[in-house]
């Protein structure tokens, strides 16, 4: 693989939390302030999912989902892929898929699990992506993802200051029939209704609310949310 795409920008904070001495220039992750209290925290999430799966789990909801809402061969983005399980599914399902994650192990594990998607490490906030064709807009050239996954909770680990910055790279990602598919849950220091605000100052708009990866009904007492967001109109 090209050092350099393992060597590119890193969050905010892992290289401080992974070395003696070193300062983070900006806000922290959640995810970086685990690896820095707990350093074998990487290894133990990747060895966690990996069980899972031996055992038989279902892990590719979301990524069963990404799959049915995009055209065949669609470009996507999995923004904070960790060991790759969603990108890899996607990959063999014929798309053409990036992967981003802020940590070095966790792409570690993804190119030897989860081999075939361009696998980048680097923060949601200023990682340098590919600029692939849209499949869904190939008629007129146009260039984004058709798809932006963003499971796990990922936007729960980002430092409050850099949520929006993260949503306004979403929206600038996305073609213009593009799709991003938000999952989190409720008691994670990110509200639902300041989630939707924060889309929407962002340019995005939510096209559609649910409860579940499988689009169970979202309500008021619901306790997790799958948002599908699209470009907001200029």
């Amino acid at each position: 693989m090209d050092p350099a795409r393992r060597s590119g920008p890193i969050d905010i904070g892992l290289r401080a939390a992974r070395s003696l001495g070193g300062r983070a220039t900006r806000p922290r992750s959640k995810w970086a302030d685990a690896v820095e209290r707990d350093p074998d925290h990487s290894r133990r999430y990747i060895e966690r999912f990996r069980l899972l799966a031996e055992a038989g789990n279902d892990l590719v909801g979301e990524a069963r989902l990404v799959d049915a809402v995009v055209p065949r061969g669609a470009a996507i983005l999995d923004a904070g892929c960790g060991p790759g399980r969603h990108a890899g599914y996607l990959h063999r399902a014929g798309h053409r898929v990036v992967g981003v994650d802020l940590d070095p192990v966790l792409i570690e594990a993804a190119e030897a699990d989860e081999p075939g998607p361009d696998y980048r490490v680097g923060d949601l906030t200023d990682v340098e992506v590919p600029r692939l064709a849209s499949a869904a807009e190939e008629a007129n050239g146009a260039e984004g993802f058709d798809a932006i996954l963003c499971a796990g909770n990922v936007m729960t680990f980002l430092h409050p200051a850099t949520r929006r910055p993260v949503l306004e790279r979403f929206a600038g990602w996305l073609a213009p029939e593009g799709r991003a598919l938000v999952g989190f849950g409720a008691g994670r220091g990110y509200g639902f209704r300041e989630f939707g605000a924060d889309a929407e100052a962002s340019g995005l708009a939510i096209d559609g609310a649910f409860s579940t990866w499988d689009l169970r009904p979202f309500g008021e007492d619901s306790s997790f949310l799958m948002a599908m967001l699209v470009r907001a109109p200029r």
